[in-house]
């Protein structure tokens, strides 16, 4: 530090940025032990100590402005660092299970086949595996460990690259002969599967000009029961390439479209200190695909 004169009041930057995690002042309240008006008087507080509106006031909500999300962002960043450290070294958090999420997808494809063998290495550390497609908190009051999908740009977070793949839309030769497709928009009037809580197959076609038809309803449901239903000749899946490379090399599937722009699944910390439970993990993950990791 260059001057512990320059930090804002301890005090008002912990209400502000319980306001930023929990969206509400009455929520951040309760989460700091303190009344929604205390939390009011310090945001205002810090805003005058930093000569900036770090809040847009419309009516009764407060949200965050531009410069009040980078603080926030900074903020939290820090207070998760100290909070996860102090727990490390405490032993606070001994007995809390291990939180890994992750899509549906991605745990049946990948992550559960090779759970066993982190079982094997470390049989004493309790596991939840929260599999979603919503993207969870990471950090001491979220999940340890997220697996996701993208170009592994997430603020506050460390990313590596663990599974390279691109995306595919698949259907089963019942459906649809491979020699059948020759664009995009052949497959506009057949019905389509996409994995519940995402909205992967509609962007899909979005991002090729092509509307659904009308003739068949789109089906959302759970990752497994997707593939399940593209194999059944059901509808057009779309899944990252790596989870049906089986399915296409034993004839089950066949790729219509491929997008291979995004980069595939990224192993997604905190930054900062990780406890010693989501280091043991980290590690032994890297080592399925890095063996020297």
């Amino acid at each position: 530090m260059k001057n512990w004169r320059d930090l804002p009041p301890l005090n008002a930057l912990k209400a502000f940025a319980a306001f930023a995690e929990a969206g509400s002042v009455a929520q951040a309240g309760a989460a700091t032990g303190v009344t929604h008006a205390a939390i009011s008087q310090q945001i205002r507080a810090l805003e005058q100590h930093m000569g900036l509106a770090l809040v847009s006031r419309a009516g009764r909500e407060l949200v965050l402005t531009a410069q009040g999300r980078m603080l926030a962002d900074a903020a939290l960043l820090a207070f998760g660092n100290v909070a996860e450290l102090a727990a490390s070294l405490t032993g606070a958090d001994a007995n809390r299970a291990l939180h890994i999420t992750t899509t549906p997808s991605f745990a049946i494809g990948w992550l559960m086949p090779r759970l066993a063998d982190f079982r094997s290495h470390h049989p004493g550390i309790d596991l939840v595996i929260d599999p979603t497609p919503d993207l969870r908190q990471l950090g001491p009051e979220g999940a340890d460990i997220a697996f996701r999908y993208g170009n592994g740009s997430w603020p506050g977070t460390e990313a590596r690259l663990l599974v390279s793949s691109s995306i595919v839309a698949v259907a089963a030769p019942s459906l649809i002969a491979p020699a059948a497709v020759g664009s995009v928009a052949d497959l506009a009037d057949l019905p389509w599967l996409q994995e519940l809580g995402t909205s992967e197959a509609t962007a899909f076609l979005e991002k090729y000009g092509v509307e659904r038809g009308a003739r068949f309803g789109l089906t959302s449901l759970p990752g497994n029961l997707m593939l399940e239903a593209a194999r059944a000749g059901q509808g057009v899946a779309v899944t990252a390439r790596a989870f049906v490379e089986a399915d296409i090399a034993a004839g089950r599937l066949h790729v219509v479209v491929e997008d291979d722009e995004r980069e595939g699944y990224f192993l997604v910390t905190p930054a900062g200190v990780l406890r010693p439970p989501a280091k043991a993990f980290a590690q032994w993950a890297r080592r399925q695909v890095f063996p020297i990791a």
